[in-house]
């Protein structure tokens, strides 16, 4: 049986490895698709030119006339965005950033390809960010994490995708701001389904009022914000993930993800500010890294260990169960 576990573990933290490799791609690519997107359709609005002045006047006073040329600038920029080749999770194939090298297979294995290379481009020598063996790593060994406490059972396979979809909100929003739908929605929704079969031992009552209670704690505290500071203060974003943590890990965990995202940010922001990388303090830090954070620090201490951590933050147990 102890044999059978090891193994579990052994392939899942390889399978891992070779998920992580993928999740690198999605990390940066994702945002670039977001941004074609946004472009796509700000041009196909202004690409009319009986639209554009209607459009307009909607939007503005209706006496403010649209910019001479609008129209033909639109036509111009939807040609170029036309001509432009398909750019997915899949195409093009992955290149050096610096040189356009075409990264070959065994180039791309994770975590070897990259000491082999002495974390250098093999064409320009260009370095290669130490992030995307870490990201190999971190996802391997939450795969093997999973596996050892699950095995490889269905319930194992989702939490794993749990860890392996915070992995890509955490590093997304840090680097943009921005945390997007088509990684928030699976997230949720693979919670419910996994509530809802008893795969994430969380019941389905709990796991509904987590969306619930998680959606709507953060979306009060948005408005409420703006009201005193005429500021935005976090993303729409921001609270479809703490609704999903609250599917995954029940509505009683909420406040305990506030707390731990609370501690996560405070690391994050000294070790940033001793890196020097916050020189001045009007540069803005997303919350999404902070409530990724707390998610995977629940995963990987386990939900029982975290009510032990902090036994006060339960307060909704006893409501909802």
């Amino acid at each position: 049986m102890l044999v059978s576990r090891e193994f579990d573990t052994a392939f899942a933290g390889v399978l891992g490895l070779l998920i992580g490799s993928f999740l690198n791609v999605v990390i940066y690519r994702i945002p670039v698709m977001m941004y074609r997107e946004w472009l796509a359709e700000a041009v196909a609005n202004l690409m009319s030119s009986k639209d554009v002045p209607s459009l307009w006047s909607m939007a503005f006073d209706p006496k403010v006339m649209a910019p001479a040329g609008l129209e033909a600038a639109a036509d111009k920029a939807a040609k170029v965005l036309e001509a432009q080749p398909p750019f997915d999770l899949a195409r093009p194939a992955s290149r050096c950033g610096a040189c356009g090298h075409k990264i070959r297979w065994y180039e791309n294995i994770p975590v070897l390809s990259y000491a082999a290379l002495r974390g250098r481009c093999g064409a320009c020598k260009t370095a290669i960010s130490l992030r995307y063996p870490l990201v190999e790593l971190i996802t391997g060994g939450l795969f093997a994490l999973c596996a050892w406490r699950f095995g490889i059972t269905p319930s194992g396979a989702l939490w794993a995708a749990f860890g392996a979809l915070l992995v890509c909100q955490f590093l997304i929003d840090f680097d943009t701001q921005f945390l997007p739908d088509s990684l928030n929605y699976p997230l949720l929704w693979l919670g419910l389904i996994g509530a809802a079969m008893g795969w994430t031992g969380v019941s389905l009552s709990s796991a509904v009022w987590g969306a619930v209670f998680g959606y709507l704690s953060l979306w009060l505290v948005y408005h409420a914000f703006r009201l005193v500071t005429g500021k935005e203060g976090m993303g729409y974003g921001d609270f479809k993930l703490l609704a999903a943590l609250g599917v995954w890990l029940g509505a009683d965990y909420l406040i305990a993800i506030i707390l731990v995202s609370s501690l996560v940010g405070a690391v994050i922001g000294v070790t940033l500010r001793v890196a020097g990388k916050l020189a001045h303090r009007d540069i803005p830090i997303a919350f999404g890294p902070f409530l990724a954070g707390a998610g995977l620090i629940c995963l990987v201490a386990g939900p029982q260990v975290v009510k032990q951590w902090i036994p006060f933050a339960f307060p909704l147990g006893a409501l909802i169960h």
